[in-house]
């Protein structure tokens, strides 16, 4: 099973992303194997592409049975890297994959970010400014109207379209390169660890969009609660900020806290979506036959799972992106005073909101690529 080396990770205040991992999703081997050993993938199921999008199981038929073992003669990189052909999705689906989690993830936004930008007030606000959720909520409304639940919504959207295209290839990647590395194995489904591995690693090539995403989305979400400091006008304004203040490594602060909260998040998310699925499917069925109902069941299921055990990395993603510069030298030293301030029951404020927002989020998320993806396979 891979596991990444958390020793690259850099936990200072600007941190940066743990370069050699990153690389190796993008490094000439990897393109190698990808390119010169792979065939054409099967078809899409159309009749149920959102499963297919997030690594339903499909039964080979014996026209895509896997290849038989390479010869002696082959290097020995070359059977590394071979990945089985019922791993290795067409260019085409790749592209309708991109194009439907985009559109998910503009559906997530649009129901869960009101819930997301109480939760980050939440987080982030001095102990006594809100007695909880619903007070966060009335006093937002009163300040700012229906539309301040909205504040912050801009870099979510216009990162959105990357963050879910990067983190569903990210996803098949990580699955391909398991297969690649178990060459032996008997049966091409993945097992739940297994599962939860590509989920996890997932997480490192998507927080390269998602980092600085996040850090913009909470400096605006965190304006007009009381705190001092610069009040932006926008989300450009934000970024051009930041730069000024710190260049690039301003921007991506928060960046190994993302990843702390988004390798297990991913992990428990992908194993959890796989999992109800299957325990959704009825006998003799096949899990890329369930319906809408029951996929928009499994991915709630799956954002529920993931929330479950993201959010006390996610309380201290929140501090470290929205504090003056300084104020924490990393992850660990921002939990360390989270707790010595406000003890242990801090690493769960938002708690409320982020469950109350993990179920319709994910569920419109599905819903989103299950539509966009089935009028895609109508059309083109």
């Amino acid at each position: 099973m891979l596991k990444p080396q958390p020793q690259n990770v850099d936990h200072s205040d600007g941190d940066v992303l743990p370069r050699n991992l990153i690389r190796s999703y993008f490094s000439p081997q990897s393109r190698a194997g990808l390119s010169g050993q792979v065939r054409t993938a099967p078809p899409t199921d159309v009749h149920n592409p959102g499963a297919a999008l997030l690594g339903a199981h499909v039964p080979l038929s014996p026209s895509h049975q896997p290849s038989p073992p390479m010869s002696d003669t082959s290097s020995a990189e070359e059977a590394h890297l071979h990945i089985p052909a019922s791993s290795a999705p067409s260019t085409a689906d790749s592209v309708k994959s991109f194009l439907a989690g985009g559109f998910g993830g503009v559906a997530a936004v649009l129901v869960g970010h009101p819930f997301d930008l109480i939760k980050t007030r939440l987080q982030t606000a001095s102990p006594g400014t809100y007695t909880g959720a619903v007070d966060a909520v009335r006093k937002t409304v009163a300040r700012d109207g229906a539309a301040g639940l909205y504040r912050g919504v801009v870099p979510p959207l216009l990162g959105v379209t990357p963050m879910f295209a990067v983190s569903f290839w990210a996803y098949d990647m990580s699955k391909a390169l398991i297969l690649a590395v178990t060459p032996k194995r008997t049966s091409q489904e993945l097992s739940i660890p297994e599962l939860a591995t590509a989920g996890f690693l997932s997480a490192i090539p998507t927080t390269i969009v998602t980092a600085p995403v996040e850090r913009a989305k909470v400096l605006l979400q965190v304006q007009g609660q009381g705190q001092s400091g610069k009040q932006f006008t926008g989300v450009f304004d934000v970024v051009k900020h930041l730069y000024r203040e710190g260049g690039i490594r301003s921007v991506y602060r928060g960046s190994a806290a993302t990843i702390w909260r988004d390798g297990p998040g991913n992990a428990a998310y992908f194993a959890a979506y796989e999992v109800t699925k299957k325990l959704l499917t009825p006998a003799g069925s096949s899990p890329s036959e369930l319906n809408l109902g029951a996929i928009v069941i499994a991915g709630g299921t799956a954002g529920v799972a993931m929330w479950s055990i993201a959010i006390p990395p996610d309380v201290l993603k929140s501090r470290i992106q929205s504090a003056p510069t300084g104020t924490y030298s990393g992850f660990l030293d921002c939990a360390r005073k989270t707790i010595a301030a406000d003890g242990v029951g801090a690493l769960w404020k938002g708690l409320g909101p982020a469950m109350a927002r993990a179920f319709p989020a994910n569920a419109a998320t599905f819903v989103g690529v299950e539509f966009s993806r089935q009028l895609m396979d109508k059309y083109f």
